[in-house]
């Protein structure tokens, strides 16, 4: 018999998704990974960071870009996809250069 993962140990790798957090992100949830309960349509990732950290819609994703598996997503257009156990997201910084 497999012991299930309490609450507090969280997610395991074959539930959930790994989300990475740069720059801003990093600096708002005091994070720079942490893993997520997958699946997770990728319409629900705003809400669930926001009930997580409160204010981070405006205050950081606003400006972001997100990736899912090394690849730029828009959250509103790409809403139908589903963010799978064991992927990877980032969640990316403007970049500018100069």
């Amino acid at each position: 018999m497999t012991a299930k993962p309490d609450a507090q140990s969280g997610p395991t790798s074959s539930d959930s998704f790994i989300i990475y957090y740069f720059a801003t992100a990093s600096q708002f949830t005091s994070k720079h990974t942490e893993r997520l309960p997958a699946p997770l349509p990728l319409s629900k990732l705003y809400p669930l960071l926001e009930d997580r950290y409160p204010g981070i819609r405006t205050k950081v994703l606003a400006s972001c870009g997100i990736s899912l598996q090394n690849e730029y997503v828009d959250v509103e257009e790409d809403a139908d996809r589903v963010i799978q156990a064991g992927e990877e997201v980032a969640i990316i910084p403007p970049v500018s250069s100069g």
